[in-house]
């Protein structure tokens, strides 16, 4: 049984099921998204802070951020969640379409995944978002559009507070380097990812690397990344295969070579 499924290719609507077991991963949060858990529970963690969605909860995920995933499917269903992306382009022009503008200079600090409350109108949205991904017909790119400014409409009309988010078009500008991959470390993203969200060129971003921890970028990842994966395993208890990708690391062969290459031991003999 397919255990994935997105309703079109370039799609703004999509539909996650997974039946058998829980799915761990990373992404890069580059555009907004509003969610909603049909079934099974969602774990997100950004770094800061852990979140988790039961049944039923509505979430608005805000662009440029690093998200790692826990997707537990329900014993007697699935795990089940339909989603719609607000890119840049649809909100510029629902921005001019609507004179639509924040008023502040930089998006508001507020919670990079918020919990929205259960309303008919988002219910009811969401329900009808069922045809996009259940029948095997073509949905055209005009009905999509509607769909991502209902979506917008109705986000505004339920929380007023997302306008200074959703209508902000900046970049993300130049932050504390060493607080941001001291906090990060553990997502397993290229340079220039990490180099984007600290606002830097990449010749920047490995420039103040350079001169903030006197170690080039990729080699002080490795080892954060393995100092790391040393205390899960012998302080917490934790197993090796529990721990590489939460540390960073893409494959567990990979991670057990370096872990040995850098502690002189494999890491099932901590």
């Amino acid at each position: 049984m397919n255990d994935s499924k997105i309703n079109q290719k370039n799609s703004p609507i999509a539909y996650s099921c997974y039946y058998t077991q829980n799915r761990e991963g990373e992404q890069f949060a580059s555009q907004h998204v509003l969610s909603f858990q049909i079934s099974g529970v969602l774990t997100l963690n950004n770094g800061s802070k852990e979140y988790v969605f039961n049944p039923g909860d509505f979430r608005f995920i805000r662009r440029n951020q690093l998200i790692k995933f826990i997707k537990q499917p329900d014993p007697n269903t699935a795990f089940q969640s339909i989603s719609i992306y607000l890119n840049q382009e649809a909100l510029r022009d629902y921005s001019i379409q609507y004179n639509q503008k924040t008023s502040l200079i930089k998006s508001p600090e507020t919670e990079m995944v918020l919990q929205l409350k259960e309303v008919p109108l988002l219910k009811s949205f969401m329900n009808s978002l069922i045809p996009y991904i259940n029948e095997d017909q073509l949905i055209t790119e005009e009905l999509q559009a509607l769909k991502v400014n209902e979506a917008i409409t109705i986000l505004l009309q339920c929380n007023p507070e997302l306008k200074d988010i959703l209508f902000d078009f900046n970049e993300p500008g130049k932050i504390d380097l060493e607080a941001f991959m001291k906090k990060n470390f553990h997502f397993n993203v290229q340079l220039d990812r990490f180099a984007y969200l600290t606002g830097r060129s990449l010749a920047t971003f490995k420039r103040d690397f350079q001169r903030i921890f006197d170690i080039s970028p990729s080699r002080w990842l490795i080892q954060k990344r393995l100092q790391e994966a040393y205390y899960q395993i012998k302080e917490k208890g934790k197993t090796p295969s529990e721990v590489y990708l939460e540390v960073g690391f893409e494959d567990l062969s990979h991670f057990s070579f370096a872990f040995k290459k850098q502690f002189g031991m494999p890491p099932s003999k901590v």
